[in-house]
């Protein structure tokens, strides 16, 4: 069973670290930097320039770390950004993040998440503190057979969309380059990682549902829905960038033996359809719920019917495992979604005050989980 870890842990091992993010101006990438900020590490982030609706944006993210505006495509640009500063650690999140974009652009999407992860493990090659590099994919990379259980870290990669295959090709480019040049017992790690689909405040993302639940309770227009049935496995954004946070410490204070891919997806209750999900948000908006109506579309692209994920190898060789119910998630999600409507300028303290909320409810899960738990077991996650 894994060793004890909470976010002092993560503070003893990550405060003054040099940290570089890409993609810090998306949506997860924000939050990520924002917690690496209350743990001490000096981040740098290289990313395309945040929307003008962002998280980034909303919680003057810029102004908290050493932003750089860049494009991961570009070798010779992204090498230049990088210059100047050694790092300990890096997280490469930059992406095309979108199923439905990348039928739009299949080459511009396989240009960023594939050719633009071989550039930034080209760049980390030559950072020569570096202790660790965490390559976020997605929980799409998996050869999707419509199962019903959990796809394991051990199962093939595949994708029958643009976005899952260039997924699945991002992760075939990091086990490369960690079987041709991080394979070192003692040098730099490499990780990548895996997650369901994630929610939380500050995501207005297009063709995603929980963002046009948002604009539709704005608008008094009814959001729409193409495919109600669909089961995903949703989560908030901070249970697996806490996930990541615990695999980069690791990383950096145990090395080889955390290296390869990991999987950090939700309870098993948490794996519902997108009716449910748009049902349970309409619940706990507080005035002026959102509408949404079902809309089936000629010629709509084809998407998963059913993707979940194992977690087992988190939780018993680095013990995470969700701590949020679903109905949680929504809360916490609606709750950001409210107070920025209410007072957008004081949404970068509310945001830093879930953080810490969670972070407090992490600590007291493992006081009580140490007193329960035996020596090994398995998660309740799918």
């Amino acid at each position: 069973m894994a060793a004890f870890v909470d976010e002092v842990y993560l503070r003893d091992a990550l405060a003054g670290r040099r940290v570089l993010v890409t993609g810090h101006t998306g949506f997860k990438g924000g939050w990520l930097c924002l917690w690496l900020r209350r743990l001490g590490a000096t981040v740098v982030g290289v990313a395309l320039p945040p929307q003008e609706r962002s998280f980034c944006t909303a919680v003057g993210l810029e102004a908290l770390i050493d932003s750089r505006n860049g494009d991961i495509r570009n070798e010779t640009g992204f090498q230049k950004l990088v210059e100047g500063q050694d790092y300990d650690l890096v997280i490469h999140m930059a992406a095309q993040a979108f199923v439905r974009a990348s039928y739009e652009d299949p080459i511009g999407t396989y240009m960023t998440n594939v050719i633009g992860t071989a550039v930034v493990l080209e760049a980390a090659r030559r950072m020569p503190s570096l202790r660790g590099i965490i390559v976020v994919t997605s929980d799409k990379c998996y050869q999707n057979r419509e199962w019903v259980w959990g796809y394991r870290e051990l199962d093939p990669m595949g994708g029958r969309d643009p976005y899952s295959s260039s997924k699945g090709c991002a992760e075939l480019v990091a086990a490369a380059y960690r079987s041709s040049f991080f394979n070192n017992r003692d040098g730099p790690q490499l990780a990548t990682v895996r997650a369901g689909n994630v929610i939380g405040g500050g995501d207005w993302g297009v063709d995603r549902l929980i963002p046009d639940l948002v604009r539709a309770s704005e608008t008094g227009s009814p959001a729409r829905i193409r495919n109600p049935r669909n089961v995903r496995p949703w989560q908030h954004v901070l249970e697996p960038v806490r996930g990541y946070l615990m695999l980069a410490a690791r990383l950096i204070d145990t090395g080889s033996a955390f290296a390869g891919g990991w999987n950090f997806g939700c309870d098993r209750d948490a794996a519902v359809d997108v009716i449910t999900l748009a049902d349970l948000v309409v619940e706990k908006w507080n005035g002026g719920a959102p509408r949404y109506m079902v809309e089936k579309r000629a010629n709509e692209p084809p998407e998963s019917a059913v993707l979940r994920l194992d977690s087992t190898k988190s939780y018993v060789e680095l013990g995470w495992k969700p701590l949020l119910s679903i109905g949680e998630a929504v809360s916490m999600t609606v709750e950001w979604h409210l107070r920025y409507q209410q007072n957008p300028s004081s949404i970068r303290q509310f945001s830093q005050q879930q953080i810490a909320e969670y972070a407090a409810a992490w600590s007291v899960s493992r006081e009580k989980a140490s007193e329960t738990e035996p020596s090994i077991g398995v998660p309740a996650c799918v």
